[in-house]
């Protein structure tokens, strides 16, 4: 089984020069800790880190006095509360930072807690932009700092003993990967709403923060930014996980094309998404790598599991705790006859335990000051594939993709679309 330094190259000569500077001193036994955002997978996160007693949650913070008003009850008062971020990273006594806001704001947060001396567990996707993604990598490596993001799959036993495996050739070579989001939301979706004045609880000028000033709908915030462009996307929110699974499973660390069709093709709702969208991508190594995000249709797009790679010797189907292999036979033209065995294994557990080991190994990195899991620059290179997937599908076509320049080849129109202005006063770093 790889160790956590056994990652791409780029990533193994990032570990060593994290190794080289570990001057850093680890913190005591006890790893203080403030939590920015504390809604939804906020409260979720908390549960996630609650049973490692070897943590302590000093301050919650929150633009939602209501989500910030259960945080600190569901830890009995403890910790002291705050509705701006920045009051929680200029605590001396905090050791790192969870983060779990809205997408938009990841990039900002994360940069000024390791400017800041913090270690930070930053929730999927890393950024809403490709630019945003490469200044946080900047960030956590200038300041030495450990950044985990929050593709749990990569702290799966499971997966962690399967990926090597099929990059070795346990089912031959892989030609495609699949995976898909299905929901059917038809008719009505998130809804649609006029703009209305935000409720006295929510700080809405902060929630927009470096993106546009605009006007309160209730079908934004707190959690439906998800089917909105400007603060998220289903690319992003489900897409990040499947892919990044993928691109470990297959080695590749970056495709060199992007093809993304789809439209709102039933749903009548605010939405600035689609709710029908495929994508491909092609590898240097001879591969395709599809996902397909579904909200028109709930049923499932492959037989089981959660990722399908299809081999030249066997298909294998997997999901958090599960995976089966079911041999591929000769074909036209081929010897008939099974490749290979079948062969199915299985690990106790389900999400939200395996959002707990995730904890566990970002606690165990900001100690150790080992690379952890989900690197910043492991989760930077499977955002990307969803960001220049939804820049494909804006502009219309197949674009080509420099994975060591992080621009699109000879494509001005969808480099424009890599980072945007932000609303004063907000920077990066």
């Amino acid at each position: 089984m790889p160790n956590r330094r056994q990652f791409t190259a780029g990533t193994i000569t990032s570990a060593a020069s994290l190794a080289a500077t570990n001057a850093i001193a680890a913190p005591n036994e006890r790893v203080r800790l403030g939590f920015v955002g504390v809604a939804n997978r906020g409260t979720q996160l908390l549960d996630a880190f609650l049973p490692h007693k070897d943590c302590e949650i000093v301050a919650v913070c929150d633009v939602d006095s209501i989500a910030l008003d259960k945080a600190v009850a569901k830890l009995d008062g403890r910790p002291k509360a705050y509705k701006d971020f920045r009051q929680v990273i200029d605590r001396d006594d905090i050791d790192a930072v969870v983060i779990a806001t809205p997408d938009h704001w990841h990039a900002i947060q994360t940069i000024s807690a390791c400017d800041a001396g913090k270690d930070v567990y930053c929730e999927k996707p890393l950024s809403v932009t490709v630019h945003e993604g490469r200044a946080m990598i900047k960030a956590a490596r200038r300041n030495r700092q450990i950044v985990q993001v929050g593709t749990h799959r990569r702290s799966s036993k499971l997966y962690r003993e399967l990926a090597p495996q099929i990059r070795d050739g346990m089912i031959g070579k892989v030609c495609v990967s699949r995976a898909f989001r299905t929901s059917n939301m038809y008719p009505n979706g998130i809804g649609k709403r006029m703009p209305s004045k935000p409720p006295q609880t929510l700080d809405w000028d902060m929630w927009l923060g470096p993106r546009p000033e605009r006007e309160y709908q209730d079908n934004i915030a707190p959690y439906k930014f998800r089917w909105w462009q400007s603060y998220s996307s289903q690319m992003g929110n489900w897409g990040v996980h499947y892919l990044d699974a993928i691109r470990w499973c297959t080695g590749d660390e970056a495709p060199k094309s992007v093809c993304a069709m789809g439209g709102n093709f039933a749903i009548d709702d605010d939405r600035t998404i689609p709710d029908t969208l495929q994508v491909t991508f092609e590898f240097e190594s001879g591969r395709l790598a599809i996902f397909g995000q579904y909200e028109t249709s709930g049923n499932r797009a492959i037989q089981q599991g959660e990722i399908e790679l299809r081999g030249t010797d066997g298909t294998c189907y997997v999901s958090e705790r599960e995976y089966e292999v079911v041999p591929e036979s000769g074909g036209q033209f081929a010897a008939r006859g099974p490749r290979m065995k079948p062969v199915k294994k299985s690990v106790p557990g389900g999400n939200a335990l395996l959002t707990e080991d995730h904890a566990r190994n970002f606690l165990d990195c900001i100690k150790s000051r080992d690379l952890p899991n989900a690197d910043i620059e492991i989760g930077h290179r499977s955002t990307t594939m969803s960001l220049i997937a939804n820049i494909s599908h804006a502009v219309g076509r197949r674009l080509e993709w420099d994975a060591k320049a992080e621009r699109f080849v000879n494509d001005d129109e969808a480099n424009e679309l890599l980072h945007y202005e932000y609303r004063s006063p907000w920077k990066l770093g």
